[in-house]
């Protein structure tokens, strides 16, 4: 089943939110809620009604495979587009694809810190 505009966002929210170290608020602009881990953005969630996206950090084989399987994964909106990637809502986009795209942004962003900054608990 595919996840529609404000469920792809709160599945989202909900996947970030259940993740060990996380914070989120509006640094950039009231539009855009960021989830980090120890300070680093792993997540942003557009709450534009109109533009109801994501965008989470992906390495870049991987990104350019999702862009290529999916009309509604694109290259990342405000970020780098060769490492971050945005989905929205559209076919084949289910909750499952949106949960492990937060989860591997999170992996990402957590694996590359420092040690002692890393959260315990993954």
């Amino acid at each position: 089943m595919s996840a529609a505009g404000e469920r792809l966002q709160d599945t989202a929210r909900q996947a970030a939110l259940a993740l060990p170290g996380v914070s989120h608020g509006y640094p950039f602009t009231p539009g855009l809620d960021v989830y980090k881990v120890a300070g680093k953005v792993f997540l942003i969630v557009t709450d534009d009604p109109d533009e109801q996206i994501i965008t989470v950090k992906c390495e870049p084989e991987h990104a350019r495979a999702q862009e290529r399987g999916y009309a509604s994964i694109t290259p990342g909106r405000y970020l780098d587009k060769r490492h971050w990637i945005s989905l929205g809502p559209g076919p084949g986009i289910t909750e499952r694809l949106i949960t492990d795209a937060v989860d591997d942004s999170y992996d990402l962003v957590a694996e590359r810190l420092p040690r002692r900054d890393r959260p315990s608990g993954r």
